[in-house]
């Protein structure tokens, strides 16, 4: 019998060649069969040589040895449509594998057979057998996508090499398969991975062909199907940044929950990928917008911080939460504004409030009470904004009605914020806020003026005064206004900046003191403060409650300058206070030498009045005197020769009394050395001679220096023993001391020779003393 199975040198059978050759053409020299040639897929004819090799048993499959292809595969490879029908409906194995586990069914979808393919079908070939490893490429496959790809099912194929007809076909079949009578039809899985983990939906998509997917999900492909990693293909299509497959999954309903392994969600993904308008698919189908990443970010800050504003609208259009409460520094809660005010992001702060989110709360402690100073400081997002110094936040946050007024723990306004730390331009926006009250105090009772003063900030405390002109004269909780304190403080800066801006000169501290910014001027010491506040129209004469003027304050301290400035200005140098002490008595009480020049040189002082207790400032100055008294004593003296020293006050004492009584030697000296009559008797009898001291020896030491006869003293008694004078008792005169004297009381006589009285001369009992012994008592 004659061998069909022998092969050529190209390795192909009888049965091969005839199938080819008649396929190709009726030439003669080409075909050496005598059968008509098949035109345009009509079927072979059964009389046909190749029927007739099949008829005598050739073999239909007769595979390659290389390849493995049975002759239905090279049919097919070479796109011979109507050979490889013949093949198929006469007995050809539908399932044959070659060596890469290729069906038929593999190669007539890879060459877009469409007739074959549902004849294939028919005949039972199994649509769900998959390739065994990478199929060699022809060259002129024009889909990249098949290279080095394998568990490829015959419909991976068809859509990998583009051929909808096909792909219809296999989805035809599977219809009918289902109502099928036909046992042979196997219906295809659509669910069969290949190598690149992609069912024919994810292959139909990655290729741009989405009618196919269509039909795919017509046909009942799974659309939630997940890879081995755990993606479903809307997380693939988003991260692929193929926005048109995306949508059309979510249009064909995919599940928007599903999470990744890492946790994310197909939102968290299209912001990160930044897809617009899948973010916006995604929210139409009511996705969570509030779920967070793993880092804590919800997805509106996620879309804000990578700039992507467009998103971030569509978010808030689906009504996402912009306040959107979350954890913050050391477990307070915190809003999504706070926490970008906190990072200095100006952009993404005013995207939150445009969105209406919440402008005026502050953080607050965390469910179980964490969080440090910053959950419990009541700062207001415009707090923040003030103290960071960011501009165009503020301007936003006042635009959208943020209460310019809120106070925090502290009880500051942000206005207090900004100008302690000296933002100008924040203060000026808040300023010219119709809503801003400029009188509201912090704990330390400072308003927004007194804090622009303490910070010296000039131009902020112009600008509150140009809207609240009363400020300046706001009180603390000492009654003082701010030129009160500035005065205090001796800081002239603040003081010239208040006179500039026109603050009342003249007013008083409101408390029980009462006093002026000049009275307060003097009291500091400030010569160039007294100055300006003249010059500005401070009234030299005000008076303090004591009825003091400002030269009675000056007087009293060591201030000759400032007194020389007083009296320069106009000052009442006559005035007495409720004692009736002038500037000079004030002056000698407390020893201020320099002061008493100025007056006694400057003006023309009275330096001989009374005060109420009748004193002139020289008994003042017998009274008080201290270790400077002989010093003032021979001022008064050097400016006033004739000055009366023994007038005597209301008491009856003399100068030189008071200074006794006081012990006060040195001035005693200097008043007995200007001859004052030593033994005038107060109204009380007492004198020097009969004063109850411990010892005599100043009185002694007195009687010693003199130098020459006193002047003498006239009464009506005795000094010594009161004997009263009539015409049995005769007055007479210690020629020494020049007391008044009776008989009795000056029995003693002595020469006086410092006196040149070189005859004994009547003396009291205490000058013999003195001048037998000398100055020891």
């Amino acid at each position: 019998r004659l061998d069909l199975e022998l092969k050529d040198h190209d390795g192909s059978t009888a049965l091969w060649l005839a199938v080819q050759y008649i396929t190709v053409s009726s030439d003669q020299s080409v075909n050496p069969f005598e059968d008509a040639p098949v035109v345009n897929g009509t079927s072979f004819d059964e009389n046909s040589f190749a029927a007739r090799l099949i008829q005598r048993g050739s073999n239909t499959d007769a595979p390659d040895t290389v390849t493995g292809n049975c002759l239905l595969q090279r049919a097919a490879g070479a796109g011979n449509e109507a050979a490889s029908l013949f093949l198929a409906t006469h007995g050809a194995k539908v399932n044959h594998q070659n060596k890469w586990g290729e069906t038929p069914l593999h190669t007539a979808c890879r060459h877009g057979l469409a007739n074959l393919t549902a004849e294939l079908l028919q005949q039972g070939a199994n649509p769900n057998i998959q390739t065994a490893e990478a199929v060699l490429v022809q060259k002129d496959t024009s889909s990249p996508t098949a290279e080095n790809v394998y568990l490829q099912t015959p419909l991976h194929m068809a859509i990998a090499y583009n051929h909808p007809d096909v792909v219809s076909v296999i989805l035809e079949q599977k219809a009918n398969a289902l109502h099928a009578t036909n046992n042979l039809q196997i219906i295809p899985d659509f669910s069969l991975k290949d190598s690149r983990d992609q069912t024919v939906l994810g292959l139909a998509l990655w290729t741009g062909m989405h009618t196919i997917a269509a039909q795919l999900l017509g046909s009942g492909a799974s659309i939630n199907d997940t890879m081995s990693d755990g993606q479903t293909l809307l997380h693939m299509a988003i991260q692929r940044q193929d926005s048109k497959s995306a949508l059309f999954l979510l249009e064909h309903q995919a599940d928007i929950n599903v999470r990744t392994q890492d946790g994310e969600t197909a939102l968290q993904l299209a912001i990160k990928n930044q897809l617009p308008l899948v973010v916006d698919a995604i929210c139409t189908r009511g996705a969570d917008m509030s779920v967070p990443d793993e880092k804590g970010n919800p997805p509106l800050w996620l879309a804000l911080e990578n700039n992507l504003e467009d998103i971030a609208s569509t978010l808030v259009r689906h009504g996402c939460d912009s306040t959107c409460w979350g954890s913050g520094p050391s477990g307070c809660l915190q809003t999504l504004l706070h926490r970008a005010i906190d990072e200095n992001s100006e952009q993404i702060a005013c995207f939150l409030i445009r969105s209406g989110c919440d402008v005026n709360s502050p953080r607050k402690p965390g469910p179980n009470g964490e969080g440090e100073e910053e959950a419990h400081d009541g700062q207001t997002p415009l707090h923040l904004a003030a103290c960071w110094g960011l501009e165009e936040v503020i301007q936003c946050l006042l635009e959208f009605g943020a209460n310019v007024n809120a106070q925090d723990a502290e009880g500051r306004t942000p206005i207090h914020v900004a100008i302690s730390n000296q933002h100008n331009v924040i203060i000026q926006l808040m300023i010219s806020h119709p809503d801003i009250k400029l009188n509201v105090r912090d704990r330390q009772g400072m308003t927004p003026f007194a804090c622009a003063m303490t910070y010296k900030n000039n131009k902020a405390a112009e600008a509150i005064l140009k809207r609240e002109p009363g400020a300046a004269e706001q009180v603390d909780n000492k009654g003082r206004n701010f030129l009160h304190v500035a005065v205090q403080n001796s800081d002239i800066e603040s003081v010239l900046f208040l006179i500039s801006v026109q603050a009342n000169v003249n007013s008083r501290v409101q408390d029980a003191s009462k006093l002026t910014p000049l009275h307060l001027a003097v009291q500091a010491g400030s010569e160039i403060i007294v100055r300006n506040l003249l010059l500005a129209g401070a009234q030299v004469n005000e008076l303090t409650k004591h009825r003091q003027t400002a030269l009675h304050l000056a007087a009293q301290q060591d201030l000759p300058t400032i007194c020389s400035v007083l009296l320069e200005n106009g000052v009442d140098f006559a005035a007495v206070d409720e004692n009736g002490n002038n500037a000079l008595h004030l002056a000698v009480m407390h020893g201020r030498l320099n002061n008493i020049r100025v007056l006694l040189t400057e003006c023309n002082v009275d330096a001989e009045a009374f005060n109420i207790r009748g004193q002139s400032p020289m008994h003042v100055l017998g009274q008080y005197g201290k270790d400077n008294a002989a010093a003032i004593c021979d001022l008064f003296l050097e400016c006033m020769p004739e000055y009366p020293l023994d007038k005597p006050d209301a008491e009856g004492n003399t100068v030189l009394l008071l200074a006794y009584m006081k012990g006060n030697a040195n001035l005693c000296r200097a008043i007995v050395r200007a001859g004052a009559r030593l033994g005038v008797n107060n109204n009380q009898g007492v004198n020097i001679f009969n004063y109850q001291v411990a010892t005599k020896q100043l009185l002694f030491r007195l009687l010693d220096m003199l130098t020459k006869e006193p002047p003498w003293c006239d009464g009506s008694n005795c000094y010594e023993c009161t004997a009263k004078f009539g015409v049995t008792t005769r007055k007479h005169h210690c020629r020494h001391c020049g007391r008044l004297l009776c008989h009795k009381c000056s029995t003693k006589e002595i020469p006086i020779i410092k006196f040149d009285l070189n005859k004994p001369v009547r003396v009291c009992n205490i000058c013999f003393d003195v001048l037998t012994l000398g100055g020891v008592s």
